[in-house]
């Protein structure tokens, strides 16, 4: 009789190892496909809260996005535009409050503080623009 119940618990015993290691390997599937996911999805790039300085039209600029996506341009003292951006298929994408010409989006790429990138307009003007550590634009400049 202990024989029996000995090979009853043997018996009983492996499909529960094997359910446990099926349910380990999938478990371990699981994990390594949402490792994949995350380190094949890079963070999107953020635009708010951001300020760039670059030249252009022979002027040194300064350019500051908000927290709520407004931005202002200024060269020196002199404001030079200012209006809205959002984020658009990766691109940044500006709708400027002075002018009348629409939406202007700008191809990214992540880039740090003190780093700088080449952009092209899709209108295809090119432009090289460095990131700086974020400032509010100067009271002086500040769209009224």
């Amino acid at each position: 009789m202990t024989s029996l119940a000995v090979l009853a618990l043997i018996a009983c015993s492996k499909p529960a190892d094997t359910t446990n290691e099926i349910i380990a390997e999938e478990n371990m599937a699981m994990d390594e496909n949402v490792m994949d996911a995350n380190l094949a999805t890079p963070a999107a790039f953020q635009l708010n809260e951001t300020t760039w300085e670059f030249t252009q039209d022979g002027k040194p600029m300064m350019e500051t996005v908000d927290a709520s996506g407004n931005y202002i341009a200024w060269s020196g003292t002199e404001h030079v535009d200012h209006g809205t951006s959002v984020m658009k298929d990766g691109k940044a994408c500006f709708t400027s409050a002075m002018d009348k010409e629409g939406e202007t989006c700008w191809t990214t790429s992540p880039v740090e503080i003190g780093q700088s990138m080449e952009t092209t307009s899709d209108k295809g003007e090119k432009l090289t623009v460095k990131r700086v550590a974020y400032m509010a634009a100067p009271d002086a400049v500040k769209a009224k």
